[in-house]
């Protein structure tokens, strides 16, 4: 799906800002069809934002079923004749759309757009309302999933992922227009011959079929080659390739041709390079590539997962600053902006489905005093796994463009020991490397899962690893935390393939002295990295260490959970923790 975008034949229209909105804990609002008319008892809302944060008081904090959103938009005039498409960034979890009370999309998955063709329900010119029910519930046929319960209370959600549960309209939505014949996708893929570049493109075009025309200009606007047809290979003589670092983009300009006319045009930027995975090494245009970076969240104070641009630059600035020169996209796709911005600036980028909580034994598998296993047909079956299925098709289709994005993750932490966690992501695998044989493919195992007994590592092209030793496990004894880092590598290490240690840290109070490194001081924090960076260094299988997390953030309330997670390298606010210092030190060191 492509984004929307403003060419000569195109124009878009953001509908962000102040929208009506109501919650509907009830659902009475499906009931009484309240998009059949203008929505009432209804207060204003950001657009893109979280509600849970921007209310006070725990009624939209712990909100849990339907919340309504309505706006008005003025359609261009200069429309008329042209196809007119009103697309959701996101939605998250699920959402149904009316355009003047008529019903026009519904959507689950909660980080991946999508859109409806509204032609014939708007006038140019004239105004339309839009409205949508965003849902926020997860159950056992969802991505991620979770539990609710019908308490004296109210309904309650439990869910199984170790962050905020944000819910509403977290992205743009737009009204774009397109001519009726339009370039309806573009994939390209990249690939390197001597000192040449090479670019695969595949144009599919919907409507009364024309001539397609590809040009590929340089960074300064410079023609460089040209190609005729819906697919074929433009070969770049000497290209300045995309590498880690530095972002060169080229641009395909596509056109649809009627003789000389140009019916619909469409900038996809193209970024020259390869990824492979070589025994334990990890390539990016054939030279070994480390990770150094953080495992990250969409979530900042007042709007959670609300996407910001002043935030997207300066947490890029915080990475430049830091050395990070790669994250993880934890646990979800995050907000197209932010690829974007990767592809642009040489950020490497592990993208992620949303299968996060696909582990019960993480919470011991007890639910209402039952103990439930993780894949079955009472928990996550079927349903679940074509929910998942639909995730990675959607994430694939949406990013696989980019740059920057050089290995799928299709899930973090689920259960991975058991033949039934095997049969369930068999097929899952397949499908990735189906839909994009041009990347490797892995998930992040779970220390449940540890050498030996995880069954579904045979399946991945990459080992990501997240471990706790010395937090979780070990506290506050390294000494003991470093030996059982240094067995279990033994093993993974003999695999033959890259590890990344997508997560490892410690939480840690902003201001927290202690002469003795205590847990949850910031000196503890610094002590604990060092540790586990003296045992990747003695690993050469490990290619890459993203320490958990960049920022403070939310979670559900627990215990353990102090106003969030802790293990932020920087608050919550972007303030920097003395760890931060000491990984500029060692990942401004290390370089590459």
């Amino acid at each position: 799906m492509l984004r929307p975008q403003d060419t000569p034949t195109r124009e878009r229209k953001p509908l962000g800002g102040l929208w009506a909105f109501r919650l509907d804990a009830a659902g009475d609002g499906r009931r009484e069809h309240w998009f059949a008319a203008p929505l009432t008892d209804a207060r204003e809302m950001a657009v893109p934002a979280s509600y849970n944060d921007i209310i006070p008081g725990t009624e939209s904090r712990d909100h849990v079923g339907d919340a309504w959103y309505e706006t008005t938009a003025l359609v261009p005039r200069g429309w008329a004749g042209q196809r007119i498409v009103l697309r959701f960034d996101s939605a998250t979890h699920a959402a149904v759309v009316w355009v003047d009370g008529v019903e026009v999309m519904a959507h689950s998955g909660g980080y991946t757009p999508f859109e409806a063709d509204v032609t014939e329900l708007v006038q140019p010119g004239g105004r339309v309302r839009i409205t949508a029910v965003v849902n926020n519930e997860l159950t056992f046929e969802t991505i991620p999933p979770g539990i609710i319960d019908d308490t004296p209370q109210g309904r309650r959600q439990t869910y199984f992922h170790d962050f905020y549960n944000f819910a509403g309209l977290h992205r743009q939505v737009w009204l774009y227009a397109t001519p009726t014949t339009y370039i309806d996708d573009i994939t390209v893929v990249t690939g390197i011959e001597g000192a040449d570049g090479l670019v695969d493109y595949s144009v599919v075009v919907a409507g009364d079929a024309s001539e397609v025309s590809v040009r590929l200009l340089d960074a300064e606007g410079v023609e460089v080659a040209t190609g005729t047809g819906p697919s074929g290979r433009l070969r770049v003589p000497g290209a300045h390739l995309w590498a880690p670092g530095d972002g060169y983009l080229y641009t395909a300009i596509v056109e649809l041709l009627d003789g000389a006319a140009v019916i619909d045009s469409y900038e996809q930027t193209v970024g020259i390079r390869t990824v492979a995975v070589d025994g334990n090494r990890f390539l990016i245009n054939g030279e070994p590539f480390y990770f150094t970076g953080f495992g990250k969240h969409e979530d900042t104070p007042v709007r959670g997962k609300g996407h910001d641009d002043a935030f997207l630059v300066h947490d890029f600035d915080l990475f430049d600053w830091i050395g990070a020169n790669s994250f993880r996209t934890s646990h979800y796709p995050y907000a197209e902006e932010v690829y974007d911005y990767a592809d642009r600036h040489g950020i490497v980028v592990i993208d992620e489905t949303p299968a996060v909580g696909l582990n019960f034994g993480l919470m011991g598998g007890v639910f209402g005093g039952r103990t439930l296993p993780t894949f079955s047909a009472d928990t996550l079956s079927g349903p679940a796994q074509q929910a998942h299925e639909q995730v990675i098709r959607e994430l694939i289709a949406r990013d696989k463009n980019h740059p920057s994005v050089v290995l799928w993750s299709i899930a973090n932490e689920p259960e991975s020991h058991t033949d039934e966690a095997l049969d369930y992501f068999t097929p899952l695998f397949a499908l990735a490397r189906e839909l994009d044989p041009s990347r490797p493919v892995g998930f992040v195992n779970v220390m449940l899962s540890p050498y030996g007994a995880c069954k579904v590592s045979q399946l991945g092209d990459v080992l990501m690893l997240n471990r706790y030793y010395g937090w979780y496990v070990d506290t506050a004894n390294l000494a003991a935390a470093e030996q059982h880092w240094r067995e279990e590598l033994d093993g993974w290490a003999n695999e033959n393939k890259p590890i990344i240690i997508t997560e490892y840290g410690a939480d840690t109070i902003s201001g927290f002295h202690s002469v003795n490194p205590d847990p949850w001081s910031e000196e503890y924090q610094i002590e604990y990295l060092d540790m586990n960076h003296r045992v990747f260094d003695d690993y050469p299988a490990v290619v890459g260490e993203h320490v958990w997390n960049f920022a403070d953030f939310r979670t559900s309330t627990a215990i353990f959970r102090v106003d969030g997670n802790k293990k932020g390298v920087f608050t919550a606010d972007r303030r920097p923790k003395a760890a931060a210092h000491k990984l500029r030190e060692r990942w401004k060191g290390l370089g590459n």
